[in-house]
């Protein structure tokens, strides 16, 4: 039996919850899902990143050079059949420097297929 869009949307959430963002990806994921972040990626000169792959080395980076300090997640905020929204808001640092800056989002999800196809956050830098 498929999953709702609001049992994805919570499985989601407790994957960022508990820290297990890889079992996340290779689950909730699909193959070809893009994410879209509100800036640039330094790196890329792109905002888009294209493929599960891609996502994943987005998390790696953010795992190799941020640290959360606290994170609070909320939500699945269902619409409609095909998209979700989950808001964090918290605090990181940054490896390097320990620099901390403040983490204030939302994540938009679309869902097609029972997979996460699409995943759009917004935030100011």
């Amino acid at each position: 039996m498929a999953r709702s869009i609001k049992e994805i949307g919570e499985a989601l959430v407790n994957h960022c919850k508990n820290g297990t963002e890889a079992e996340l990806q290779n689950t909730l994921y699909a193959d070809d899902a893009v994410s879209v972040e509100a800036m640039l990626n330094p790196k890329t000169g792109k905002a888009t990143t294209e493929g599960l792959d891609g996502i994943r080395g987005k998390h790696t980076w953010w795992n190799e050079t941020m640290e959360a300090v606290k994170m609070n997640v909320r939500g699945p905020y269902p619409h409609g059949d095909s998209k979700f929204a989950v808001i964090f808001n918290g605090e990181a640092k940054t490896k390097a420097d320990r620099k901390a800056f403040p983490i204030d989002e939302v994540a938009v999800y679309t869902v097609a297929d029972g997979k996460i196809v699409r995943e759009e956050f917004f935030y100011d830098m």
